[in-house]
């Protein structure tokens, strides 16, 4: 579908909630949010904003039992994935997980590819590690960090073959398009850590932040579009339909899949 059908959808719906009217992201966060905020990332400007959600029992247990087992501790140096996984294979590495469901439900369709999923909010990395713990899925790993620092300085360069970034938040205020995962730093840094012809594929259901992902990706010579220029891909058989994507059909929103290719 290209760029200017895309219908405008009445409201946003993607991974995360709506950002904070203030600018000042960081000043309505909690103190203890703060620690987490600079064990996460050392950015001054951030794509995530830690909200004082709500973790389950269950969440917090599995925190305590399974992260040392599925976690992957940030690193600053690039880290041996074959040491980390046991065995080499193709990597998957999906940026900004949400609850875990398209990661943990990729890592259970392709038992031959390891999996790595980067989020950073708790109850979501519980949730997921409780699917994975369910699902025996022993060729995952998880990471509670900031997506650019671990783009740009954890993960070995050339080392990913495929990159997912599924419904981020839109920051559709104009103000804080800053904070929008995808411009230069971000394409960067997915650029470094594919293999060659490696894909980045992103999905929103928000219109304008698809035209924006659409512009970013045209103007940047080391991708293509593997179905044309601006074109949307159809939803891959592989993409399970997340709740988010569903409610925002119910609501009439325009979905698109964005696939590119390393060149």
């Amino acid at each position: 579908m290209p760029a200017d059908k895309i219908a405008d959808p009445s409201a946003p719906e993607s991974n995360n909630s709506a950002c904070p009217d203030s600018d000042a992201v960081t000043s309505a966060i909690s103190h203890d949010s703060g620690e987490v905020f600079s064990r996460l990332t050392s950015r001054s400007i951030r794509s995530f904003v830690i909200r004082n959600g709500r973790t389950t029992p269950a969440q917090t247990d599995a925190m305590d039992r399974l992260l040392p087992k599925f976690g992957l501790s940030y690193s600053d140096q690039p880290i041996d994935l074959q040491a980390q996984f046991g065995r080499t294979a193709a990597t998957v590495l999906e940026i900004g997980f949400g609850n875990g469901d398209v990661f943990t439900h990729i890592a259970q369709q392709q038992p031959e590819r390891n999996v790595i999923g980067v989020e950073v909010h708790t109850a979501g990395v519980g949730h997921a590690l409780l699917a994975i713990e369910q699902k025996q899925l022993t060729h995952t790993r998880v990471i509670q960090h900031d997506a650019l620092e671990v783009l740009h300085n954890m993960l070995p360069a050339e080392s990913i073959e495929k990159v997912l970034l599924l419904f981020p938040d839109p920051w559709h205020k104009k103000r804080h398009h800053k904070r929008r995962i995808v411009q230069k730093d971000f394409l960067d840094g997915v650029c470094r850590v594919l293999k060659p012809t490696g894909v980045l594929h992103c999905a929103t259901d928000w219109a304008e932040y698809g035209e924006w992902m659409i512009e970013h990706l045209e103007g940047d010579s080391r991708f293509e579009n593997t179905v044309g220029p601006s074109m949307a891909s159809e939803r891959p058989e592989w993409r399970p339909l997340t709740r988010f994507e569903a409610r925002g059909h119910r609501l009439g929103h325009s979905v698109l899949d964005l696939i590119y290719r390393k060149v």
